[in-house]
Formats: structure tokens, C-alpha cells, sequence
């Protein structure tokens, strides 16, 4: 007797081990396990009854399976409910037994070990070996695990029982109503209402609006803003076979944005009209928010057909003004009336341009805001970025009225211990400079134009550049130079940017090749004319 003791006792912890391992994420059973199992549980002997017919049919389903797996079927990229996931599944308290699933269920019959595989019809009624059949309908997977696992530790004590979902089941959902096409897709159980069918929305479909009908005709309406802003799940809820789902359109959706913490688009339930869409799909205004400046657009129900703007204030806000569908609402921000100064030429509102083109860059006017008290240098230095490759940073300058200050904006920017106390005033101008990295060559050479500035280069350079003297035209290569306020500047000197090189026309001979023929033509006339005077006598 002792020794048939600890026979059952080692064949319970042998199959108590194996069915451990039937847990494990990463783990399953190989096809040659199922087999050698297999063999070894063919049918009951007299102790423990007869398999029924039915069970020999599931363990030859079974046989003829890869494996029992419960790794799971998600893929990489994908939310974690959107493929069937039987590990998912059963870390899930509340996943609820659903027709389709399949079940495996091991333990040792005395000294042999049993495997059966367990599918769920739409009846929900299983069978639990030849042992019962129990009515699963309504029951999460726990409560179902806890009643198979008592029936069988009921009729066999030391079976070491083991119960898991081996396959989630997938079923068909339809969606209907405001929606791109009406369509039938695969869900499982946990599938959420709104993963379902937030894809198959069109712009007026309503998110607060969406009836499901059950497959016994039971109807629930669900609002998924408040899954989604108060994360009321029961407004969320998992789908279950035979749904249908119907989408509503929507009644009236508003817009709200500028000083408001939760800027975007809502659709307001009825009553809600004004004050909700500020205070509570707003989320209430910023600190520096102005509800005695709110503007309204309404595009419907207008006397044009382009819509009207209308101004509310702060008595519109605690009066709950009333909103139509696609009013748009902008808060203003006391922000937008802060002073303002001007900053014009060589700036820009984009990134900062690296080009060396040859071509004029245009002057840009800007309007920006300041603090009062700011300074010149700690705004500049934010905003640095609007100063281009020609800005002329050292000859800058600010006209405040009939007042012009130097300002030296290089130093500001790049000099570490330089420091200024210039304040910005409302209305002044800061004006920058150009400083285009180009050489105009004029006057009597083959090619004018303009050609790019290269430091340390001689008037000489440019020429070349320009194809040279036209011999004809220029003596002695004689050329001024000017800068671009003016200044003429010596043949010796080192060109720099936007200087004028203007190669003279000097040469006697061309000037006189060029007024000869006219010349020689009204001599002619006058010569003429006097013969003719002459002959006429009217010349004695």
C-alpha cells in the first residue's frame, strides 16, 4: 500500500510540474509530449468510468494540434487588444467567457495523465471531462477556472488539475449608421468600444452619441468623451458577439481655442452652451486670459452667407451665451496687448539664410511684442535668429522719434563683456542695415554686373571677373571706386562688400570715333546750305 502511495505521489508531482510549465508565457508543449500524453490517457479503466465518444473526438482535435500554446499573438507595432492574446486574456480579472474560446484542461486521472481541450459554442454549455457540464454563460474566465478546478478536485484529489484559455475567440461586429461605410469586423472580448470604430467615423459622426444593440436586442447609448476626458470606462465598454453598433451624428460641435487650457473641438450635450465650453471642456482660461475680449465666428445661421463675427465679454461668459453647431470661440490673451516696437531691413521672420547669391535680398519689416522695462541686448540675444548673413550688425541703429541712436548689435550678441542699457520704447524702430556680399563692376569692360564679394581682393580681381577692359573705351585702366555711402576709395585699397568698381571711359580716340560722323554730317548741312544761299543770291 505504501508503495502504490508514493507511485500516485510522484506520478502528482510529475504531472503537477508538467502543467506548471503549460503556464509559462514562453512555454508549450511539443508535439511529441501530446502524443506520448496521449497514449498513455486512450480511455478510463474500470476505477474512474468510460471516455464518452465525444471526449475521444477532442483529444484527436487535440493530437492532431501543433501544441497547446499561450504565448502571445500580438505583433510588434500593434495596441495589445487588437489581436486576440490568450496570456492578455487571462491576466484580465474581468475577461469574460465568450463562444469560441477554447480551453485546455490537464490533470491525473489516479496514475494517468488526461489532457482535454474544452471549446465554448454559443450555447455556453461545456462539458467538464464525463465529470458535469456546467452552463458558462455570464462567468469571467476565474469564475469558470474555479468551478472546473473544484469539479475535478472533487473526483480526483491528487489530480493536480490545470486550467487555461489556450485560444481566445474572435467574432464579428457590425457598425453602422453615421459612419464612412456600414461594415462587419472581427473583435474579441477585449476589444473596446472606441478602438472599434473611431476609424470608420466621418466628420460628422458623434462620439457622445453611439447606441450598441446587444444580441438580444438589449440597447445601451455610450459617450466616449467622458472614457476619454474622465476615463469612465463603463462608457468604453468591451464588445461582445451579435453587437451592432450604431453611430449617431452629431447635434452641435463647437471649437474653442486661444487663452483656454484645452484648446479643440467639442460636441456640446443639450443645455451645454458658452460657459461649459470654457469652464469645463476648456478646462477653464489661462492666468492671462481676457474674457472681456472673446470672439465668435458663426458660419450658420447668419445674415451672410460667409458667416459673421460677433464680440462677447465677460457678462456673455456668466450669461452662458448660447452656441450653434460650428461656432468657432478664440479667447483672447492679455498677451496681444503688449506694447509693440518695429525692427525693418536686413531681418527675418524664417531661418536664417545661408545663400551667397548675387541677387538683392529684400528689406522685411517685423512687429514684435515686448515687456515693459526690457532691454535691447536680453531681447535680442532671444531672438537672434531673425538676423541674416546681410545683416549689418555693428552700424545698426534706432529711430525714436527725431532721435537717432547708434546701436552696435555684433557686441550685444557675440561679446561676452560687453554690456548695454538701452530700453526699448513703444513705436521704435530698429533698423538693420544691409551688408549683401557682392562688387559691381561698371562702366568699360565686356561683362557689367555684379560678382561675389572675396575678402582680400583688389579692384584688379573684378575686373577679370567682368572680362576685362574694353581697350577701345578705357586708357591707362583708370577706374573709381566707391563704397556704398559714396566714399571714393584708392586703386591700392582692398575691395569690400558692395563697393562699385566703375571703369572709366576715357579714351580721346573713342570719343572722337563716336561724335566724328555727326559732326562731319552737320558741316555737311551747313556747307550745303551756304552754296545754296549763294547761288540764290541771297548771300553777296
Amino acid at each position: 500500500m505504501k508503495r502504490n502511495f508514493y507511485k500516485t505521489a510522484g506520478v502528482f508531482f510529475l504531472i503537477s510540474g508538467f502543467c506548471a510549465n503549460l503556464l509559462s508565457a514562453q512555454s508549450y508543449l511539443s508535439d511529441t509530449s501530446i502524443k506520448k500524453m496521449l497514449a498513455s490517457s486512450s480511455g478510463y479503466n474500470s476505477t474512474y468510468g468510460t471516455e464518452t465518444e465525444s471526449n475521444r473526438n477532442v483529444t484527436k482535435t487535440l493530437e492532431n494540434s501543433s501544441a497547446i500554446k499561450t504565448v502571445s499573438n500580438s505583433k510588434i507595432g500593434q495596441q495589445a487588444n487588437d489581436t486576440p492574446d490568450a496570456q492578455l486574456a487571462m491576466s484580465e480579472s474581468s475577461y469574460p467567457v465568450t463562444a469560441g474560446d477554447v480551453y485546455s484542461l490537464v490533470f491525473a486521472a489516479g496514475s494517468t495523465p488526461v489532457s482535454y481541450s474544452i471549446p465554448v459554442d454559443s450555447t455556453y454549455k461545456i462539458r467538464v471531462a464525463n465529470l458535469g457540464v456546467i452552463d458558462c454563460k455570464g462567468l469571467t474566465y476565474l469564475e469558470l477556472k474555479n468551478t472546473v478546478t473544484g469539479i475535478v478536485q472533487k473526483n480526483y484529489p491528487m489530480g493536480g488539475v490545470q486550467f487555461v484559455l489556450s485560444s481566445p475567440a474572435t467574432f464579428r461586429v457590425t457598425v453602422t449608421g453615421e459612419v464612412i461605410t456600414t461594415v462587419q469586423k472581427n473583435a474579441w472580448a477585449l476589444t473596446r468600444l472606441s478602438t472599434f470604430v473611431k476609424e470608420s467615423f466621418t466628420l460628422y459622426s458623434s462620439s457622445r452619441n453611439i447606441k450598441i444593440i446587444s444580441e438580444n436586442g438589449e440597447e445601451k447609448t455610450y459617450d466616449l468623451f467622458l472614457a476619454d476626458r474622465k476615463g469612465d470606462l463603463s462608457q468604453d465598454p468591451y464588445l461582445r458577439p451579435g453587437d451592432k453598433i450604431v453611430v449617431n451624428r452629431i447635434d452641435r460641435q463647437v471649437s474653442v481655442s486661444g487663452a483656454v487650457e484645452r484648446p479643440g473641438i467639442y460636441e456640446l450635450l443639450e443645455g451645454e452652451n458658452l460657459k461649459e465650453l470654457i469652464d469645463y471642456y476648456g478646462n477653464g482660461v489661462t492666468a492671462l486670459a481676457d474674457l472681456s475680449r472673446i470672439e465668435l465666428y458663426r458660419s450658420l445661421a447668419s445674415n451672410n452667407d460667409s458667416g459673421e463675427k460677433l464680440y462677447l465679454n465677460k457678462k456673455s461668459y456668466i450669461d452662458n451665451f448660447p452656441l450653434l453647431c460650428y461656432d468657432e470661440i478664440v479667447v483672447a490673451d492679455y498677451e496681444d496687448l503688449k506694447p509693440v516696437f518695429f525692427i525693418e531691413g536686413a531681418v527675418t521672420s524664417t531661418s536664417t539664410s545661408t545663400s551667397t547669391s548675387t541677387s538683392l535680398v529684400p528689406s522685411t519689416k517685423l512687429a514684435l511684442r515686448f515687456d515693459n522695462g526690457e532691454d535691447y541686448a536680453f531681447f535680442l540675444r532671444s531672438n537672434s535668429d531673425i538676423f541674416t548673413n546681410v545683416s549689418d550688425l555693428e552700424n545698426a541703429y534706432i529711430v525714436r522719434g527725431s532721435q537717432i541712436i547708434p546701436i552696435d548689435i555684433s557686441k550685444m550678441l557675440y561679446d561676452a563683456s560687453y554690456y548695454s542699457d538701452i530700453k526699448i520704447n513703444y513705436n521704435d524702430r530698429l533698423i538693420v542695415p544691409f551688408k549683401q556680399f557682392f562688387v559691381t563692376v561698371s562702366g568699360a569692360v565686356y561683362s557689367p554686373g555684379r560678382y561675389p564679394y572675396i575678402p582680400d581682393r583688389t579692384w584688379d580681381y573684378y575686373i577679370g571677373l567682368a572680362g576685362g577692359f574694353i581697350n577701345e573705351k578705357n586708357k591707362m585702366d583708370s577706374v573709381t571706386i566707391t563704397d556704398v555711402a559714396g566714399k571714393k576709395h584708392k586703386k591700392s585699397e582692398f575691395i569690400q562688400p558692395e563697393m562699385t568698381i566703375e571703369a572709366k571711359a576715357n579714351s580721346a580716340l573713342y570719343y572722337f570715333n563716336q561724335y566724328a560722323p555727326v559732326v562731319t554730317t552737320i558741316l555737311s548741312t551747313v556747307s550745303v546750305s551756304i552754296s545754296v544761299l549763294a547761288a540764290t543770291g541771297v548771300i553777296q
